[in-house]
């Protein structure tokens, strides 16, 4: 039978030892298939950092619902990205640009595609945290910014949507070959024979991993050899790549997933990511001829050196234990300072009015905790003395 929707699931895997064209074919019939099955009424999520695995996933999709009658293209796909508002200018714009031309495309061939930004709230920026509170930059054993600013708030719209009908089935481009880690990772949710399983941490979400088992190479292949569906052609993301010299952090929807964003590997993601020694993907993206972006790369660096010094951080924690503590009053200020030169520097915003307003008003509020810490100390000697 050479109908390839009508092929066995059996042939599923050994997908590898098929030629590639035959392996596409069939990983967009799966696709179709799947969009077309009994639980069709619930939506799609396609889980989209801009990146390579992402583009090839929705890219497939596009290709395997355009295959369909309109009548058969029901099901709603949102294609969800997320800003943590500190992202690597170079890939921010790539990303903003794709979502443009899905969003374009898709309207154009009368797909029932719209996507999604998610922003992590004022509250919890990079900046607020870091500027505000005084959270030291993140590094392997602190690593709050991921939480904050990448997890909560891409569950926070999936749960939304949740709430809408009930349940959502989530596309991840997570591939076997990525890593060690990320295959074992894969393994431990995987159920043989079945294609999605319950997303660890969001209730009511199931995720779909159409691109299980291509290889990085087989990712490259099909991007460089096809045209982009909803028009165009993914040359600006390999020149991306190309000029970064890296990978793209991963979307990161739960815990689990947490250490991929920040590995030692050069990938480009926020570009005030302390967690790396080095970031080498700036590096590369500046030596492209983006000198524009020097700045940003000294600004990092500098928070890297500042992190432990004694002279910028508090002697007592936020609790009030004794320990290193929080950056100090007047340090955050000489951050500010500095992210606000930075700023002029290169001629684009880093620091939104809001997150400023809220980070002057943390400075007040931490002024009188510590007043009001230095009067109790003050009143509890003089009661020891007598």
């Amino acid at each position: 039978m050479n109908d390839l929707t009508m092929i066995s699931e059996d042939l599923l895997p050994i997908l590898p030892a098929l030629d590639l064209s035959t392996k596409y074919r069939l990983a967009v019939a799966e696709i179709k298939e799947e969009y077309t099955s009994e639980a069709q009424s619930l939506p799609w999520i396609i889980g989209f950092s801009g990146g390579k695995d992402s583009t090839l996933m929705a890219h497939m999709v596009f290709e395997a619902i355009l295959d369909l009658p309109k009548s058969e293209r029901r099901r709603e796909i949102i294609v969800l990205s997320n800003d943590t508002l500190v992202e690597s200018p170079v890939l921010m714009h790539h990303l903003k640009l794709s979502l443009e031309k899905i969003r374009e495309g898709a309207e154009s061939l009368g797909l029932p595609v719209k996507t999604v930004i998610t922003t992590p709230p004022v509250e919890q920026t990079f900046w607020v945290n870091l500027i505000g509170r005084g959270y030291p930059s993140p590094n392997k054993q602190f690593r709050w910014c991921t939480d904050r600013m990448k997890i909560q708030p891409m569950s926070a719209y999936v749960l939304s949507e949740v709430s809408k009908s009930g349940e959502v089935i989530l596309l991840l481009g997570v591939r076997s070959s990525e890593s060690v880690t990320r295959a074992q990772t894969i393994a431990k949710h995987t159920v043989e024979g079945e294609k999605y399983h319950r997303h660890t941490e969001l209730n009511g979400c199931w995720v779909y991993r159409p691109i299980l088992n291509f290889t990085t190479d087989e990712v490259w292949q099909v991007l460089l050899q096809r045209q982009a569906p909803w028009g165009g052609s993914h040359r600006d993301l390999i020149t991306v790549y190309r000029n970064a010299n890296a990978g793209e952090c991963p979307l990161v929807l739960d815990h689990s997933q947490a250490p991929s964003c920040g590995t030692g590997s050069a990938r480009f993601g926020c570009w005030t990511c302390t967690v790396v020694t080095k970031d080498r993907s700036m590096e590369g993206l500046i030596d492209a001829g983006s000198e524009n972006l020097e700045p940003l790369l000294d600004f990092r660096d500098w928070l890297v050196s500042i992190r432990n010094h004694r002279d910028y951080r508090e002697t007592e924690r936020r609790n009030g234990t004794p320990g290193a503590g929080p950056f100090s009053i007047e340090a955050r200020k000489r951050i500010m300072e500095r992210l606000l030169r930075t700023q002029e520097e290169v001629g684009f915003s880093l620091i939104s009015d809001q997150e400023v307003e809220l980070i002057k008003k943390i400075w007040e509020s931490d002024t009188l905790m510590q007043a009001d810490r230095f009067v109790e100390r003050y009143y509890q000697q003089l009661s020891e003395s007598n």
